[in-house]
């Protein structure tokens, strides 16, 4: 009696091996799929958390600049020093004064802004009320400084930066990497008497002008920055990766396609196009982010 033969045929193994096949080729296709959507979301994550917390740590230094302790100090000095100051198309220096001696290669036209503000508490801590852009405490005895301004890092990448007044010396540290440009206006109360209220806002060079037009001795009681009501930014940021969406702007219009068109080439940097930004490389993934901030009650 013959043994009965039990098994698969030639042809059913290559079926199953066909099937198999199939099987693991899908599954490497989702793994690879659900890889670049996780890279995706990890580096929109990383854009948004690095704007909305440059944004925030900008907004704080703008109220801390705006406020006056009216019952402990009384009004401002009329002949002290506004409390905002800025620069177009400019980068700094870490270490120099404030934003003194500033380098005009800017990062894609970026600007600077500084506020200076004063402390509250005693000597040398204070009460820990006011802070500065790097999380130091300032006293009242000392003026507190947060300047950011955009420059290049070691390995050529452009970030946003925070310079600080130390205990000795200027120091400046990185708030958020992957900077395409930074660009601010100013709202500009022209009323007499002023009512705190923006009626135009400019650039950091028109203030400029006008302050050239006052005499040397009136320029700190009548400066123009002291008519500034609210303060404008806006900050295009880029990821690490190439974007996985089908179609990318031709051009970022940081204040609006308006103003772009108005003062675009007056103004540089509150265009930019993505030819300039990326020439022949991928496109990342951006995201423009914008506020405005109050400055508070008008100049006296």
């Amino acid at each position: 009696m013959k043994a009965r033969q039990s098994g698969m045929t030639l042809a059913e193994l290559l079926v199953a091996l066909a099937v198999g096949l199939g099987v693991l080729l899908a599954g490497a296709v989702l793994m690879v799929s659900a890889n670049k959507a996780y890279v995706a979301h990890e580096d929109a994550a990383g854009i948004d958390d690095g704007g909305r917390y440059a944004l925030a740590l900008i907004g704080r230094a703008v109220r801390q600049g705006a406020f006056v302790d009216w019952e402990r100090h009384g009004p401002p000095d009329k002949n002290a020093p506004a409390p905002l100051a800025g620069l177009d198309s400019r980068s700094l220096v870490k270490t120099s004064f404030g934003i003194d001696d500033p380098v005009t290669s800017a990062v894609n036209g970026s600007d600077v802004l500084a506020v200076r503000y004063g402390g509250a508490g005693g000597a040398p801590d204070g009460d820990g009320s006011v802070v500065d852009c790097a999380g130091f405490t300032v006293h009242e005895a000392k003026d507190g400084w947060s300047i950011f301004y955009v420059a290049r890092n070691g390995d050529g990448l452009a970030e946003l930066r925070c310079k600080y007044k130390g205990a000795a010396n200027w120091s400046a540290d990185a708030v958020v990497a992957g900077v395409d440009g930074f660009q601010v206006l100013y709202g500009l109360d022209t009323d007499t008497p002023t009512d705190g209220i923006p009626n135009r806002y400019v650039n950091a060079s028109a203030l400029a002008a006008l302050d050239a037009a006052l005499a040397p001795g009136e320029r700190n009681e009548k400066t123009a920055w002291k008519r500034v009501a609210s303060v404008q930014v806006a900050l295009l940021l880029h990821g690490e990766q190439a974007s996985s969406a089908p179609v990318q702007p031709d051009a970022y219009a940081l204040f609006g396609a308006a103003y772009g068109a108005a003062q675009g080439s007056a103004d540089a940097g509150v265009q930019l196009t993505r030819a300039e930004l990326d020439g022949g490389r991928p496109a990342p993934a951006r995201r423009l982010f914008t506020a405005v901030y109050a400055v508070g009650a008008p100049q006296p």
